[in-house]
């Protein structure tokens, strides 16, 4: 955990004792909920490495003691009037209670449209069984050959608009190669989520 949060400087006495969390997903940045901590729950937080929170009627709350849904911190940070808290986590499941990635719905995931496109690659391929005619996406995942022909043809795509230098068609070509990229990883096992982690860590933003 990277923590640069000194309990002693909060101020706990704007809020009754409590100070506010947002929580944030560490490698795509997108806001998972906000709660609020004591000084207790802060110090379980630094204890253990995974995030506890204070509800007003839940108590003292160990976020997914019971789900399983884990927030493990990668670091925590104070606002400028210290009476707030950024947790950048890495969460083992949804962080809502309703099953959903973040308290925020869409409004949340659409700041991070790669992920929601990824999503939407994995609702495809979830209802393959159940539409009779498949799209283009449930296509390219259960056709091998079509996927990997694809991906090899917006890749020299590209390659093409960079030799031209052609700015507008290149940013085009590397949507398309994302997309069918994400297909390819997907129909592999693979998930967005893991190419995060490899990048974050690249990154030298989670251990």
């Amino acid at each position: 955990m990277n923590s640069t949060l000194d309990l002693d400087a909060l101020d706990f006495s704007k809020g009754n004792g409590l100070v506010t969390v947002v929580t944030q997903d560490a490698r795509s940045g997108v806001v998972l909920m906000v709660a609020h901590a004591d000084r207790e729950a802060l110090e379980y937080t630094l204890r253990t490495g995974e995030m506890h929170y204070r509800s007003r009627s839940r108590g003292l709350w160990h976020k997914g003691a019971t789900s399983g849904h884990v927030q493990r911190v990668i670091s925590l940070a104070a606002d400028c009037d210290a009476d707030a808290v950024l947790a950048r986590v890495i969460s083992a499941g949804p962080a809502c209670h309703d099953g959903t990635t973040s308290c925020f719905r869409d409004t949340a995931l659409a700041a991070d449209v790669i992920g929601a496109l990824d999503t939407t690659i994995a609702a495809r391929q979830q209802s393959l069984r159940d539409d009779e005619r498949p799209s283009y996406t449930q296509r390219l995942l259960t056709d091998r050959n079509l996927r990997l022909k694809k991906l090899g043809e917006e890749a020299v795509e590209l390659a093409t608009a960079c030799v031209d230098g052609d700015v507008e068609r290149a940013t085009e070509e590397t949507a398309d190669l994302l997309y069918h990229a994400l297909v390819a990883l997907r129909a592999t096992g693979g998930t967005l989520d893991g190419v995060r982690g490899v990048l974050a860590q690249r990154a030298g933003l989670i251990p």
